[in-house]
This record gives C-alpha cells, sequence and structure tokens, in this order.
C-alpha cells in the first residue's frame, strides 16, 4: 500500500536570503541556516517577542507593523549571518575599533534599528520622492496655468508611476551586478523551492525541492510591486485633490501617504494569495512572479540543504497553526 501524502496547503511560513543563508519565520519561531567557513550548516533560533499587540491584527493597520518587524529582525539576521559565514577572518583588535565601534559591538540592537531605518529612508527617497520630485521640476518648465489643469495633473500622476517603476527596475538590475549578490539570489531561490515543496506535502530532500519552481507567488517581490502600482492610484487621487503644483506640498504628500499605501498593499497580497486560483488573482500576481526573475537563481545542492535546516527549524507541531 502506498504512503498516503498529505493534502497541498498555502503557508504562512516565509523567508529571506541572506549572506551565504536563510531565515525562516514561522508561526511560532524564526530561524536562520547559515554555511559556514568550515562548510557546516550553522542553525539558530531568532527570539521574538510572544506578545502580539492590537493594533498587528487591525485590517489596513497590521501591514505596516508587520513589515517594520520582519524589516528589523531581517537586518539583524542578516548582520549575523555576515559574521557567522567569515572564513576565519581575524577579528580586529579591540584598542584598533573606533568609539563607536565599540558602542555598537555592545548595544547591536541600536545599531539594526538604525540600519533598518536608513534603508526605509533610502527606499523613500529614491522610489517615492525623487520621481516625484522630478516631476516637479518638468512642471515648471511647463508653466503653472498648464500644469495646474486637471488632466495635465493626472499625466503627471501616471508619469510619476512609471518612473517608479522604471527606478525599481534598474535598481534590481544594477543590485544583481554587484559582486556576491548572484549567490544570495540563489538563496532567495532555494528558499521559494523549499516552501513550494513543504506546500506540496512532499519530504524536504535536495531531491524533491530541486523539482519545484523558483518563483513563488506570496514573495515579498510581489508585494514590493503592489506597492508601487497601488501607490500610482492613491497619488493619482491625491493629487486631484491637492491641485496646485507645490513641490513642498507634493513631497509631503508622499511622504504621509506611505503607511497608507504600505497597509493596503499588504491587504490585497494576502488576498490574492488566498485566491491564487482565480483568473483575476493569478493575473495580479504574474507581474510580481516576472520579477522574480531579477531577485532569484537556481540553487545548487549545498544552498538548498541550508534552505532545509532553516526550514525544518519553525515547521510547527500543529499542521493547521501555519495555514495561509
Amino acid at each position: 500500500m502506498s504512503e498516503s501524502r498529505p493534502e497541498p496547503k498555502k503557508t504562512t511560513i516565509g523567508g529571506q536570503a541572506l549572506i551565504e543563508g536563510i531565515m525562516m519565520v514561522g508561526p511560532e519561531r524564526t530561524a536562520i541556516a547559515v554555511r559556514k567557513g568550515d562548510g557546516s550548516i550553522y542553525t539558530e533560533e531568532i527570539k521574538q517577542s510572544e506578545k502580539v499587540s492590537y493594533f498587528e491584527k487591525v485590517p489596513f493597520v497590521r501591514g505596516c507593523i508587520r513589515f517594520w518587524k520582519m524589516l528589523v529582525t531581517g537586518t539583524g539576521a542578516l548582520m549575523k549571518a555576515a559574521d557567522i559565514s567569515e572564513e576565519g577572518a581575524p577579528e580586529e583588535p579591540a584598542e584598533k575599533q573606533s568609539a563607536l565601534d565599540k558602542y555598537f559591538d555592545k548595544h547591536s540592537n541600536v545599531m539594526i534599528t538604525l540600519s533598518a531605518i536608513l534603508g526605509i529612508a533610502l527606499s523613500i527617497g529614491l522610489f517615492i520622492l525623487l520621481p516625484r520630485l522630478l516631476v516637479d521640476i518638468i512642471a515648471r518648465f511647463i508653466g503653472p496655468e498648464l500644469a495646474n489643469l486637471t488632466w495635465m495633473t493626472f499625466i503627471f500622476n501616471i508619469g510619476e508611476g512609471i518612473l517608479r517603476i522604471i527606478f525599481f527596475l534598474l535598481y534590481l538590475a544594477l543590485s544583481s551586478k554587484i559582486e556576491g549578490i548572484e549567490r544570495v539570489w540563489k538563496y532567495h531561490g532555494a528558499e521559494h523551492k523549499t516552501i513550494s515543496c513543504y506546500e506540496a506535502g512532499e519530504p524536504l530532500t535536495v531531491e524533491n525541492i530541486t523539482k519545484f519552481s523558483r518563483f513563488h507567488p506570496r514573495c515579498g517581490t510581489a508585494f514590493m510591486f503592489i506597492v508601487l502600482a497601488i501607490s500610482i492610484l492613491i497619488y493619482s487621487v491625491a493629487g486631484l485633490i491637492i491641485g496646485e503644483h507645490n513641490m513642498l506640498i507634493n513631497l509631503l504628500s508622499r511622504l504621509i501617504l506611505v503607511p497608507f499605501i504600505c497597509g493596503i498593499s499588504f491587504e490585497i497580497l494576502r488576498f490574492v494569495g488566498r485566491h491564487d486560483k482565480n483568473p483575476v488573482c493569478r493575473g495580479l500576481s504574474k507581474p510580481g512572479m516576472w520579477l522574480q526573475k531579477f531577485t532569484t537563481r537556481e540553487p545548487d545542492g549545498r544552498i538548498i540543504e541550508v534552505a532545509i535546516a532553516a526550514m525544518q527549524a519553525v515547521i510547527p507541531d500543529n499542521a493547521e497553526q501555519d495555514v495561509w
């Protein structure tokens, strides 16, 4: 008699590629697995606060909170993985460290938080504020009478959205050229393939995982595309309400509306993930799947082994606990 196989499911378990490793986030545990310089795999559970605030359950608010917590956790995991994966490089003598280095060694949480804040600031500046700034500069050359017409305001906002998408695509394409990023993309691919294998109910082996696609519909890359798409709609409506092309007001409105856009995008991603058999939802997930051609690569067996170690560390005891 053949062994019964569990029914396929959608899991809430997600991950993030690290330097020579992967972080997996489950319903109960968060863990990292990193390939050390000696070839062994180091696995560690990352302690998370068990307290869930009321706002983390409120629709259109929870997305921003979860995004921030994931960013902080991911930044810390990335820094930790970089240290673990070093191949026996000599440590810098304590007397040669600056006062700032010594402070951050003792207060790593401060370093992680500052890094997360800097990452958000750079992303907002590059993908949100810079496109608007360029559009406002163009509007000044056109002249206020034409620039303030309703139809021209709409065109400016569509152009701003197109610039935003172009900047994002250029960022993905250029970042892929950076030395070392290619291996990070391979770990990203291994994360997706391992999650897909787990969702299919198959044993987590290198042979099984290799068969699955490196593209996954509920990837963070898809979330970023939804953010960019929703921003076009929200900022277009905001532009029609504001009406006047005041550069400072336009930039401030973009900044203020970022959490609102993030919250809406999170709910859309959840809805699309739950209804992926719906033709409309499948269509909405396709751009995010296409973008993963930039952010994933086919992993080898050794990389998949690291993904397995990370995955096994966060699978809940109750099989129903991680259902999407």
